[in-house]
């Protein structure tokens, strides 16, 4: 998360993590749909009110970083290397981002974590709606990348399709690197190019 620079700004920061220490804390103890907010408020030692503030609904206790993982993909395709596509900018920062997180499954925390998140069908819900809400940032950012102007369906088409292609490349866990090579063939090539004459 980026560093807040006031001491208010802060203390809030200091508040929302103290939330979401105490939310994983509980839940992966005692099982998500086992506790409430009202117990995450009383372990963070704020009020319910508090919590709202800083958390919309109790699915949002547990992703945090929603802020970050939007930054990363606007950053992925503002600061590509010269002369590499757009769709290969995305297709090795989807690689990348799976490579750290089977580097942090060895990790039992974060290995309880991902078992929670996959068993609970609102987290699992959650999880998905949150990844896809990046889809107009990550427009913006192809638009502003191409010179086209913002709400251009190409440039909100290919984001949208490359946010999708992270739960595709999930299905194939044994080559990642194939799955997310043939999806993003097809977006940047278009279906001709990848199947010719079909």
């Amino acid at each position: 998360m980026t560093e807040p620079t006031g001491r208010r700004e802060r203390k809030k920061a200091q508040t929302r993590q103290s939330l979401a220490d105490a939310a994983l804390r509980l839940f992966l103890d005692r099982g998500y749909d086992q506790v409430g907010v009202k117990d995450v408020a009383d372990a963070a030692d704020v009020s319910v009110t508090t919590l709202f503030k800083h958390f919309s609904r109790k699915e949002a206790l547990v992703f945090d970083q929603d802020d970050d993982l939007e930054a990363a993909l606007v950053a992925a395709v503002r600061d590509r290397a010269p002369g590499q596509s757009i769709p290969r900018a995305l297709c090795e920062h989807l690689l990348r981002t799976r490579t750290r997180l089977a580097v942090d499954a060895g990790n039992p925390r974060f290995a309880a974590f991902t078992r929670m998140v996959r068993d609970t069908p609102a987290l699992r819900e959650y999880a998905h709606e949150m990844w896809m809400r990046h889809e107009a940032a990550l427009a913006r950012a192809i638009a502003h990348e191409v010179g086209a102007p913002e709400g251009d369906i190409g440039c909100a088409a290919l984001a949208r399709f490359a946010l999708e292609a992270r739960l595709l490349v999930q299905r194939h866990p044994d080559d990642p690197r194939r799955a997310a090579e043939g999806a993003f063939a097809l977006l940047e090539h278009g279906w001709e190019a990848v199947h010719p004459g079909n």
